[in-house]
This record gives structure tokens, sequence and C-alpha cells, in this order.
């Protein structure tokens, strides 16, 4: 199964083209090897909740994404606003996964704990928000990759018991 992949990296900086979107690169590598996915939509939107919101209404209704990866704006800081906005446009969340992310990676970083990102299905979609750096990006996307087929086969109505 090839699933369709949309990536949206919330940040300022690369929004304005002052920083190299090394975390998406990351996600496009984990999608294609691990989880034999397709990229159908990469964009970068700044740290505002209206595009974030906007982004992926668009990837999710429009280029209809099986798997929406989010990277960035996942921490504590004021602009850090990624799981808002996709609190906003979920309909249901997926708590596990973010759970086994934050349980997973801090057994190797405390830090993890600070990490608000959350998962969630909109329509046919699910929607799994990743921190912004390129590190965060494969600990967390790693701790879940086993159950994400499962998971997509579950939300995209192709689960067979």
């Amino acid at each position: 199964m090839v699933w369709k992949t949309a990536i949206l990296t919330a940040s300022d900086k690369g929004s304005r083209g002052e920083r190299e979107d090394t975390s998406a690169q990351v996600i496009r590598e984990l999608v294609e090897e691990e989880l034999g996915g397709e990229i159908v939509e990469y964009r970068i939107v700044p740290d505002e909740q209206d595009e974030i919101i906007a982004s992926l209404i668009e990837l999710t209704d429009y280029f209809q994404a099986d798997l929406v990866l989010t990277t960035g704006g996942t921490e504590l800081a004021i602009r850090d606003v990624t799981p808002e906005a996709t609190r906003r446009v979920i309909e249901r969340e997926v708590p596990g996964m973010a759970e086994a992310m934050r349980a997973t990676v801090m057994q190797k970083n405390r830090g993890a704990m600070l990490f608000r990102g959350i998962c969630g299905i909109r329509g046919r979609t699910l929607i799994v928000n990743l921190p912004g750096t390129p590190k965060g990006v494969h600990e967390n996307l790693a701790a879940i990759m086993d159950q994400l087929p499962e998971a997509l086969l579950m939300v995209t109505g192709q689960f067979r018991q």
C-alpha cells in the first residue's frame, strides 16, 4: 500500500526562507523508506494558528492525504501553536500515539515531556504532530512507525478483521 502523505512545517524562519527545513527531509526519508509512502504535498507556513488550520484543512480535504505529518510549533514557546491548530481541525483524537512518542523518547531524553504534539483524525486522514528538529522528528516517528500502517488502514476504512 502506498500511503499518500503530506508534510506541513510550522516555522516563522522557514517560511521566510531564513532556515533550511531539514526536519521535513527526515520525514520524507522515513515515509518513503520505512512506510512506503508517497509525498503528495509539502509546505511551510509561519507559526500562525489560522495558517496552520487552513493548511491542515486543505491537505486533508483537497489533497485527501491519508497521513499529514506536521513538524514544528509543538513546544512551550508563545508562538508554538501547532497542537492548538490541530485540535481545531480534528474530529477525533488518538492520544495513544502521542503518549507512545513521548514515553519512548523520554527514556533517552527527559526534555521530551515538553513536547505538546497531538495526533488525531479528520475525515479519513491521520494527522500527527512532530517536533521541529531532525532528531526529534526521527525519534518520535520511529516510536510509532510500526503501528502507522494498521492505523492508516483503520482511518481510511480499509482495515479487514
